[in-house]
């Protein structure tokens, strides 16, 4: 097992990387990417591996994102302070941590896997991000008492988008979420809600998620 100071090494050389190639775009994902590395929200045998640009395991047959698919979406959110944003599909904690960096405001982030609560919450607090809230649910259905929301990221592929989600964005607000097929493959959209209500949605390209399990999602 390498060092701290390795991995952290390892970390900033990929971050540069990303910045270097317009995959990471702007000073604030870049900050916040630097400021919560991956490889404290992978298990202790995964962590030599977390600079490495690819999907890693996590428990319960789930996975935490690749670097550059995570930052891909945090650009096309175009999160700023003060935002309210909900997650859909909590995994590892990491990019929650992110978003909360790039918010500066509490996060609200829902997950189904009762092991992956408890994973992320350890994660985030051993990372020391105070203002994530790991909500224990159906992400499917969104979460109401906290809507409408800003922003809303999903990181699971659905085979439709979930109507709960688009009811609780804010006019003005944006989606961004995988729709497409069970396993592989779906297509990432951007979906915006106009300031009247209208629902317009933009496709940015092909990805490939663990599956959006939920009442309007797929079936287990």
């Amino acid at each position: 097992m390498v060092s701290e100071e390795e991995l952290r090494r390892r970390w900033e050389r990929t971050v540069e990387r990303l910045f270097r190639e317009r995959v990471i775009r702007s000073e604030a994902v870049r900050r916040a990417f630097l400021k919560y590395p991956r490889y404290l929200f992978v298990q202790k045998r995964y962590r030599d591996y977390a600079h490495v640009d690819e999907p890693l395991p996590i428990p319960s047959g789930q996975t935490i994102s690749a670097p550059h698919m995570v930052a891909i979406m945090l650009e096309l959110a175009e999160l700023r302070p003060g935002m309210n944003v909900l997650e859909v599909g909590t995994g590892s904690g990491w990019n929650a941590a992110l978003i909360a960096e790039l918010v500066k405001t509490d996060v609200y982030t829902i997950e189904r896997i009762p092991e992956l609560v408890e994973f992320a919450r350890r994660n985030l607090e051993r990372a020391g991000v105070k203002n994530v809230h790991v909500i224990p649910g159906d992400g499917t259905r969104g979460f109401p008492p906290k809507a409408p929301y800003d922003r809303i990221i999903v990181t699971a592929g659905a085979p439709k988008i979930p109507e709960p989600l688009l009811e609780q964005l804010n006019p003005g607000g944006r989606l961004i979420i995988p729709v497409g097929g069970y396993h592989l493959w779906q297509d990432l959209y951007v979906v915006e809600k106009t300031e009247d209500g209208r629902i317009k949605k933009k496709r940015w390209g092909g990805v490939a998620f663990v599956p959006l399990i939920g009442e309007h999602g797929w079936r287990e």
